[in-house]
């Protein structure tokens, strides 16, 4: 595809006149992006690579209403990808509720027993997911472009249609409920709750 391939842009237009090959060319660019942004969102492997799928199915379906930023797909996916993330995560709270409310063996074997590290590892996921779920949908959109894509402020402004003086309120708040969230899951001991444990 000589240096089309290169361009994200020009590879897009190509997609929507009907080029298989130059969007299968964006698919692999952002795949492993979009795969991780899911499973930072989801905090479970399966379910990441379902909305992946999803976001990359409705990359092709919204093909009329996609907007490039700054030459690139990549924030209008993440965007799609954090939204697929929450209905998800809906969907799957009312499956857990289900499940829940039925009757259960108690000798059910724990499948990370065997291995605590990936026991504690799925548990802090499963932590940040939370923490990002307790925020609103713009300020999730924003924190994910930010902090986890890199995008700048401005550029995550212009995809999410804000300010950047607005964007840049609306990420020291996010951040701050973020990390009250995850200090209220897992708190930091007191230098005098230290010493008193060591007393003891």
């Amino acid at each position: 595809m000589g240096n089309v391939e290169f361009d994200d842009e020009r590879l897009w237009s190509r997609s929507i006149e009907g080029d298989g090959e130059a969007f299968r060319v964006l698919y692999i660019r952002h795949r492993d992006r979009i795969f991780r942004h899911a499973y930072r969102l989801s905090g479970d492997r399966q379910d990441a690579e379902d909305i992946m799928a999803t976001a990359f199915l409705e990359l092709w379906r919204r093909r009329a209403k996609v907007r490039v930023v700054e030459g690139s797909v990549l924030p209008w996916l993440l965007v799609t990808t954090t939204n697929t993330a929450r209905n998800s995560g809906r969907a799957a709270l009312r499956y857990r509720r289900l499940l829940d409310s039925l009757p259960r063996r108690s000798d059910t074997a724990d499948p990370t027993g065997d291995d605590l590290f990936l026991g504690y590892r799925d548990a802090l996921d499963k932590d940040l997911a939370e923490a990002l779920g307790a925020l609103n949908s713009t300020d999730l959109h924003l924190v994910s472009l930010v902090v986890f894509e890199e995008f700048t402020i401005a550029a995550a402004a212009a995809v999410l249609e804000l300010t950047p003086g607005s964007a840049k309120t609306r990420m020291h708040r996010a951040r701050q409920r973020m990390k009250a969230a995850l200090t209220s899951r897992h708190p930091v001991p007191t230098p005098a709750a230290v010493l008193e444990g060591e007393r003891s």
